[in-house]
């Protein structure tokens, strides 16, 4: 295993619960990259019946965290609820397309009027919206980093290394495969699965494997701690570029989705933005200040989607990346089917959409509900 962010760890974590042996190679440490920064959300409403599915499930194991990991914490799905907010016909039909299409796999989201918002949030001004998409199981984690620190901590207890060490390259031979190491012998395993984000494509390129992700950088603004709770679900308008919540540590985060460039020059920018939307939405958010930048990277595929499962023509090597910012929420369920994968004891359905050559098949269906 190559990565020791929230993926690679439920990898870890579901390969032992199936006896395998494991040993993970960490370049820096337990979610040190974009595992670190995430703000813990966990939600089930998207727009594809797979990750609909994946949610689901890994929801379900969020509840019974304690059970399962006996975290030296206990960390808290908060079920604050994600409400997703149209401003036009046409978005709320897309929406409402939506909603039919989680029901229809036991998500109970929701349809709900102008009318019914302003009592589901209050301050909310609704003079330009036509309605939203909402499911009160949604929720935000009140100790994020707690959650993958437990996936590690539960690992280790059944016996998995994890290894501080940095994989310059992978390399197959009759007996398995070599992972070549900047400092130290080569390691040797049977299987090898690369869970290791946006730098997954310069991994693999010694292989001629040729990993469709690109780095994609993403600014949260977050707020001083307040004492008042504000607002408690998430709020995302796609159309405004805007979303905000109020976190379980009493920080505000606020975000221009469309973000991007140098922090320092765009802040300002950025901030004007949310103010602006802040004030036609939030109201009750125009006093609020967003002193901190907080930047992270997505590791982004063309349709959204991860790439999860084998790669073509390299027997025992696996794929585990791409998830374009819904790594976390999904996490459980990618450790399931990936482990039951490597092992042969089963192939998920969701292989067939997660697939790396799913491009040159022509088999794609976009993620489009993606923050």
């Amino acid at each position: 295993m190559i990565g020791a962010g929230i993926t690679g760890l439920s990898i870890g974590f579901h390969l032992t619960e199936r006896g395998a042996d494991v040993v993970v190679h960490e370049r820096t440490g337990v979610a040190a990259e974009a595992s670190g920064v995430q703000p813990g959300g966990v939600r089930q409403q998207w727009g594809t019946r797979v990750n609909c599915l994946l949610a689901r499930e890994s929801i379900a194991f969020f509840r019974d965290l304690d059970r399962r990991l006996e975290p030296r914490t206990s960390p808290t799905l908060e079920a604050g609820g994600y409400l997703f907010l149209a401003h036009s016909p046409e978005r709320l039909e897309t929406l409402a397309a939506d909603v039919a299409l989680q029901n229809d796999v036991g998500v109970p989201s929701v349809l709900v009027t102008p009318a019914e918002l302003e009592v589901l949030v209050p301050g909310m001004d609704v003079a330009g919206v036509t309605g939203a998409a909402y499911c009160a199981e949604d929720g935000y984690f009140d100790q994020p980093q707690a959650v993958v620190e437990a996936f590690a901590d539960a690992c280790r207890r059944r016996g998995v290394a994890i290894e501080r060490s940095s994989v310059a390259a992978i390399a197959g031979g009759a007996g398995g495969w070599s992972l070549e190491r900047s400092e130290g012998p080569p390691a040797q395993a049977d299987a090898v699965v690369v869970a290791t984000g946006y730098d997954t494509p310069s991994l693999l390129a010694g292989l001629a494997v040729d990993v469709p992700i690109t780095k994609q950088a993403r600014y949260l603004l977050l707020s001083e701690p307040i004492r008042e709770r504000l607002l408690e679900p998430l709020v995302v308008s796609a159309e405004r570029r805007f979303a905000a919540k109020h976190l379980g540590n009493g920080r505000m985060l606020a975000s221009d989705l469309a973000a991007s460039g140098d922090p320092e020059e765009g802040a300002p920018r950025w901030r004007a933005h949310v103010a602006e939307t802040v004030a036609e939405l939030l109201p009750i958010l125009e006093y609020v200040t967003y002193p901190i930048v907080v930047e992270g990277f997505y590791d982004v595929t063309p349709d959204h989607q991860p790439l999860i499962g084998p790669v073509p023509g390299h027997e025992g090597l696996w794929l585990a990346a791409g998830f374009s910012g819904h790594g976390f929420m999904i996490a459980p369920a990618v450790g399931r089917i990936v482990s039951e994968g490597v092992l042969g004891l089963g192939r998920d359905s969701a292989l067939e959409s997660f697939a790396l050559d799913r491009f040159e098949r022509g088999h794609v269906l976009p993620e489009l509900q993606i923050v």
